[in-house]
């Protein structure tokens, strides 16, 4: 379990100096689909993630791993992997962040996660509940990582879907811009060891919001 565990560590961004030292670009990459779920009274009630996380990641979480057949992952044999990855995610808020009319909601641990592994990546299932189920006007939510540790790119197809939600409900969904990665690329380890782009990360932010009139 080691070195799932040094796996964990990257993937939290926590390196020998610390995510703030570490060069202004991601070293995670993570491709993502997200639903947003709603009860039956109109309530939205949480967001189920899947993310695939990058070959490289993929193949050095695996490491240690054992499995009754050779490069066959089950979910069962990948559970105890899965369980350190939700628990090591709970510090970073689950890089998930949701505002309500302009208030911030809290999410309960996760629910119903595991890992898959196919075509030599993995993706880690989860689903976040709302602390308190909300009725907002206007809902938005953001993924991302605040030390831009870690980038997420939205699947191309079927990014974001709306589970259960009453028919007036319309959804809008921003991908970061473009333009600030060159930005970011030029930003150099002071800056981050500084402190002042410690949320640097936010300008990389998909967002997500949902309007219920």
């Amino acid at each position: 379990m080691k070195q799932g565990l040094l796996g964990l560590l990257l993937l939290a961004g926590v390196v020998a100096f610390g995510a703030r030292q570490a060069q202004a670009h991601p070293h995670v990459f993570i491709t993502a689909s997200s639903q947003v779920i709603y009860a039956p009274d109109g309530s939205m009630t949480g967001v189920r993630h899947a993310w695939t996380f990058d070959d490289m990641f993929s193949t050095y979480a695996l490491q240690g791993v054992e499995t009754k057949v050779k490069g066959v992952f089950s979910r069962e044999e990948l559970a105890p992997l899965a369980q350190t990855n939700v628990e090591s995610l709970k510090e970073f808020a689950f890089f998930t962040f949701a505002r309500a009319d302009g208030k911030k909601e809290k999410f309960l641990e996760p629910v119903d996660y595991f890992l898959e592994h196919r075509d030599g990546a993995l993706t880690l299932h989860f689903t976040l509940p709302l602390k308190t189920p909300v009725k907002p006007k206007l809902l938005a939510l953001e993924v991302f990582d605040p030390a831009y540790f870690i980038d997420f790119k939205f699947a191309d197809k079927d990014p974001i879907r709306l589970v259960g939600a009453p028919a007036s409900c319309q959804m809008k969904f921003q991908r970061p811009n473009d333009g600030t990665a060159a930005t970011a690329q030029k930003l150099n380890e002071e800056n981050f060891a500084s402190g002042d782009n410690s949320n640097y990360g936010a300008m990389f932010a998909n967002k997500i919001t949902v309007e219920c009139p």
